[in-house]
């Protein structure tokens, strides 16, 4: 199996498809999120895995089956890509009682700078200087929408760059070993490893005013149309991830990524009436033209 770089998805006709599905996937995960604010939703950590991705495994179970995706090409590598992802949301989410959401994001947008990393290492050839500029300045245009507080350090700042790094291994492990894997047999993957880390956690549970290992909390109808509504954006999230980084290169992917924090200030302005900045707008400009340079120059010999 040839597991190098870039190589892999040297063919440019799959990009549009691929930066399509992972900017459907960060705009309904963000608006997950913003799902979470509007209705202050208190649940423990282990009960929002647990009852999220209940409601999704059957979706996804009947989805598999219809499209008769059977079983995946390698259980080991999608074990691998599920214990990857629920371990990154396990670190940022543990970060955000410790420290202010904007530090927190802010350290977590590394991931698109560790994807062209790990993906230059794995393929032994170093990302064209047009592709390292639109990751730079992608990551420049998230600090202007973010502007963290640097005055001081504290170790809680590493959990959302541990988060960043096992994203990034994740997505780079989905270009490299799951390609031919269906996207949905991927989600369902991730949605069962989910339900086996909530049922882990609820052991050490009770645990009063704990983010992760709080009680659990009584639900009702208001609540559990809030926790569908959740389910159904991890679904869209989790399958437009894996569709993107199957079809299209790990850095060019990556510089999409950043398109989130745009969705965020969208679903701010129209929800909470949360107006961005001068200085937001240019960072979300510059988010865009990070993705324009990203993309791969047409041949014109083709042409």
């Amino acid at each position: 199996m040839n597991i190098g770089g870039d190589s892999l998805a040297s063919e440019t006709g799959h990009i549009p498809k691929a930066v399509f599905a992972i900017i459907i996937s960060v705009a309904a995960l963000s608006l997950g999120d913003a799902l979470i604010k509007g209705t202050s939703l208190s649940l423990p950590l282990w009960q929002i895995y647990i009852l999220r991705s209940a409601l999704v495994v059957p979706v996804l179970w009947g989805i598999v089956r219809f499209r008769g995706a059977g079983r995946p090409k390698s259980f080991a590598w999608v074990t691998l890509r599920s214990v990857l992802l629920v371990a990154m949301w396990l670190s940022y989410y543990s970060a955000l009682p410790l420290m202010p959401l904007s530090l927190a994001a802010a350290a977590y947008y590394t991931a698109p700078i560790l994807i062209t990393v790990l993906a230059a290492g794995m393929s032994r050839q170093w990302p064209t200087r047009r592709l390292l500029c639109a990751i730079c300045l992608g990551f420049a245009g998230v600090i202007l929408i973010l502007r963290p507080d640097t005055s001081g350090f504290e170790f809680a700042t590493l959990l959302p760059v541990v988060a960043a790094f096992l994203y990034a291994c994740a997505m780079v492990l989905t270009a490299r070993t799951c390609r031919d894997d269906d996207p949905f047999t991927l989600a369902l993957a991730l949605n069962i490893a989910f339900i086996v880390t909530g049922v882990g956690l609820a052991m050490f549970s009770d645990v009063e005013g704990s983010f992760v290992f709080g009680p659990w909390q009584s639900v009702d109808a208001g609540l559990l149309g809030v926790v569908a509504a959740l389910s159904m954006a991890i679904l869209i999230g989790s399958v437009g991830a894996a569709v993107a980084y199957q079809t299209g290169p790990p850095t060019t992917i990556a510089a999409f990524d950043y398109s989130y924090l745009a969705f965020s200030l969208m679903w701010g302005a129209l929800f909470f009436d949360e107006w961005p900045t001068v200085v937001g707008m240019a960072g979300i400009a510059m988010i865009a033209l990070a993705g324009c340079l990203s993309l791969p120059k047409p041949d014109r010999r083709k042409s």
